[in-house]
């Protein structure tokens, strides 16, 4: 992947969302048997590719798990080998870059589009923040939180 420039987006959540509740929901048996036996790999194979420097970019197979707690991951991502900056710039800058979007999207720099998300407290010290957005901006425009308290 390195010497290719192969990039990895990997959903390193999944497996524990899947365990815990599709064990509580009465998942059919295969499908637990199956997302125990690859959860651990995949892992595995995330740590690796951070320690050799593969491209990573953040994504989800968030239609396992309902939409909204795609920032699950994050944590995850930086108990499997990234440090939480690289994590945030995985979902931010290398998405972007990933999907050539880098002159849009990405990072905050005059002539992109302002979409910018608001947290409390420090996300460094604990990416589970992240699942509590407050203020969202969507091409500069305030879309939730701010003076409207949307």
């Amino acid at each position: 992947m390195k010497e290719h420039g192969t990039w990895l987006v990997a959903d390193i959540y999944n497996g524990d969302y899947i365990d815990s509740v599709g064990k509580r929901d009465g998942w059919p048996e295969e499908v637990l048997r199956k997302n125990t036996e690859t959860t651990e790999t995949q892992r595995v194979a995330f740590r690796k590719a951070v320690a050799m420097g593969i491209k990573i970019a953040y994504g989800t197979d968030s239609g396992v798990y309902p939409h909204g707690l795609n920032a699950a991951q994050l944590p995850y991502m930086v108990r499997y080998g990234m440090t939480p900056m690289q994590a945030i710039q995985s979902a931010t800058i290398r998405a972007a870059e990933l999907m050539k979007w880098e002159d849009k999207v990405g990072s905050l720099v005059p002539g992109k589009f302002a979409d910018i998300i608001a947290i409390e407290g420090d996300a460094m010290a604990d990416l589970h923040r992240m699942m509590k957005v407050g203020f969202v901006m969507k091409g500069g425009s305030v879309v939730k939180g701010g003076a409207s308290g949307r």
